[in-house]
């Protein structure tokens, strides 16, 4: 049951524009004499009774089960008039909603929650509230955010203190993501215990000895035995590291999954296993040898790697169109953060790259490559694919755009398709840790790959990406202490992963989907879409996330619903109302137009058994926009 102060409330109900829905005023719950009682109140402001309260004696009045709207009677203020310029005035007014537990934004209920009943806030404690979500300050998606905040603290005369009209001046650009951060509806809500029990996995790693620095090449035996940096991105942009994160280091073989990916990405599956099977080979990664359709087994290993190479989309006559193609595929999977070359072990692995000139030449006799296929050049390409710089803080990004079903989770710009990520990370399991890629798959369950210059990029899909780096390896060619910071993670559930899921983050229920189409997160949905969610599931009343995303006037969600989804754009509530009837009771002129012309075409498809059984099949494309 809610309550409301009679005194307060009457006055809201009384001078409210009509396009004010009841469900903004029932917030208060305190328990009051005299008080207004209204029960069996939806969400969306519909209600079925009004229970009135007047000196003990109650009675009802039946409002017809329909939408309960405020409307404007004489005297009331007029909505749409010019606001008064006098701040005492609207202080009070602003107070008074406060008082009677009336929000009237998402950024007033932010600053309150960050102001704990003060009136002011310091600037660092609201940066030192947002760094605890994870999220950083040079996050891009709050740069709006942060360069506002950097000029109001400049343009006022008391710099370091926010007030609530300063502060939502600040966060509105940016309120959904800040909204869902200090609301904790992020993949790991409560993030600095989190980061935490990593920096404890960290610090057990780092104590072990033993491994040896690969030195087949001078620029990788230069690296001290004692550097160690593990780095991670969620999937909803949180970051936490440890260690020597700001160090460049070459990808090396970890480039090998990165690069099959944009090879899918550019001609598909098919087309890319008429040249690379999929099994591990049970063999050493360089050796020279071929399964028994005369194919590489994997992309993993250096054989199947090199033809992969020669999928890739670009001018092998020209080389330097290198950099325009797979330096900016790899920058957008990093989220423009650091992704250099070092020239030097590309002069180096040509030089030294004996093994891989005999491969290149079993393969061709084997006529492995596409037809027309220089094969020194494919060469020369994958040595300089080889010798690609990254940090561990720009290496975790990249796995977490694996792990996000190709979305760069800071960025929000789609770099792979789901089809590529999918058959990725599939490899990485299997194959991706040379010849311990058994253990591994059984003892951890996750998408991995290991290179020797000590990197190994894990992937937790649909939660995070980690980068692990420390040059010292096993026998096997793999990181000593990166090996040793990964079974612990998992087999304490840390991560809530149960191995084999893959791409399938199990969110069943349907608040999580009404929610993300109440708040406009497409990034969520985009999720849920992926997990193979019913996109057109409703609630107790009957309401889908159109009808809630078109009452909200959110239309990049409303267009991701039909375009993506395939949604109907016509269905209809308990009440019998329409996306379209929301749109126009509120207003929402363009989503109106959009659900119109959609609705104009709109063919209801066929339930037959042929469209279940290519439902997996449709995801792949469903996500294009």
């Amino acid at each position: 049951m809610l309550q409301l102060r009679a005194s307060i409330v009457l006055k809201e109900l009384v001078q409210t524009s009509p396009k004010r829905s009841f469900s903004d005023i029932i917030r208060h719950k305190k328990t009051l004499p005299n008080a207004y009682t209204y029960s069996a109140a939806y969400p969306d402001g519909r209600i079925s009774k009004l229970k009135t309260v007047c000196n003990g004696r109650p009675f009802i009045l039946p409002l017809a089960g329909r939408r309960f709207l405020c409307t404007k009677t004489e005297g009331a203020i007029d909505p749409t008039a010019p606001v008064k310029k006098d701040e005492s005035v609207q202080e009070t007014t602003a107070e008074k909603r406060r008082k009677a537990g009336i929000l009237p934004s998402l950024e007033d209920l932010l600053f309150y929650s960050i102001a704990e009943g003060q009136e002011r806030i310091p600037a660092h404690k609201f940066i030192t509230a947002l760094k605890a979500t994870g999220l950083r300050t040079g996050d891009p998606r709050l740069k709006e955010c942060m360069d506002m905040l950097k000029v109001t603290l400049k343009s006022t005369s008391d710099g370091v203190m926010l007030d609530r009209h300063l502060f939502k001046k600040c966060v509105q650009s940016n309120i959904v993501l800040l909204t869902q951060a200090f609301r904790k509806k992020f993949v790991i809500p409560d993030f600095q215990p989190f980061a935490s029990h990593i920096d404890t996995l960290y610090e057990k790693a780092r104590n072990l000895s033993g491994g040896l620095v690969a030195d087949y090449i001078p620029q990788l035996a230069k690296f001290s035995p004692d550097l160690w940096a593990v780095s991670l991105c969620t999937v909803d942009g949180q970051r936490h590291t440890v260690g020597d994160t700001k160090v460049p280091f070459c990808l090396q073989s970890c480039v090998k999954p990165l690069k099959y990916a944009i090879a899918v990405h550019d001609h598909g599956t098919e087309y890319v296993h008429r040249f690379i099977g999929k099994e591990p080979s049970g063999l050493r990664f360089n050796k020279l040898f071929l399964d028994e359709d005369d194919k590489p087994h994997n992309p993993m290993v250096n054989a199947g790697a090199i033809v992969c190479t020669s999928l890739i989309k670009v001018s092998i006559f020209l080389l330097f169109l290198f950099y325009f193609r797979m330096m900016s595929f790899l920058k957008m999977m990093a989220g423009n953060e650091y992704v250099g070359f070092s020239n030097a072990t590309f002069q180096s692995e040509r030089e030294s790259g004996d093994r891989n000139f005999a491969i290149g030449y079993y393969l061709k006799e084997k006529k492995c490559f596409p037809d027309g296929t220089d094969m020194t050049a494919v060469l020369d390409l994958y040595f300089q694919l080889c010798s690609i710089e990254v940090t561990c803080e720009s290496a975790s990004v990249m796995a977490a755009t694996l792990a996000n079903g190709g979305f760069c989770p800071i960025t929000g710009e789609r770099v792979l398709s789901p089809e590529s990520v999918r058959d990725t990370l599939s490899l990485m399991h299997s194959c991706g840790m040379y010849d311990f890629s058994g253990q591994f798959a059984f003892h951890v369950g996750l998408p991995a790959k290991s290179g020797v210059a000590g990197g190994i990029l894990l992937v937790v899909p649909n939660v995070m990406g980690i980068m692990c780096w420390s040059p010292p390896l096993d026998k096997l060619g793999n990181s000593v202490r990166g090996l040793r910071f990964c079974p612990p993670s998992v087999h304490n559930n840390l991560f809530l992963f149960h191995k084999g899921s893959f791409l399938s983050f199990q969110v069943k229920s349907v608040i999580n989907l009404l929610f993300a189409a109440y708040t406009g997160d497409v990034s969520a949905l985009r999720r849920f879409a992926l997990s193979s969610m019913d996109m057109e599931q409703r609630d107790y009343d009957s309401r889908t996330a159109l009808h809630v995303a078109a009452a909200e006037g959110h239309i990049e969600v409303v267009r991701f619903l039909l375009e993506a989804c395939k949604v109907n754009p016509g269905p209809k509530d308990r009440w019998g109302n329409t996306p379209i009837d929301e749109a126009t009771h509120f207003g929402h002129h363009e989503v109106l137009a959009l659900l119109q012309e959609y609705n104009n075409k709109y063919n209801p498809p066929v339930n037959t058994d042929a469209d279940k059984e290519s439902t997996e099949k449709n995801l792949d494309g469903m996500l294009e926009t």
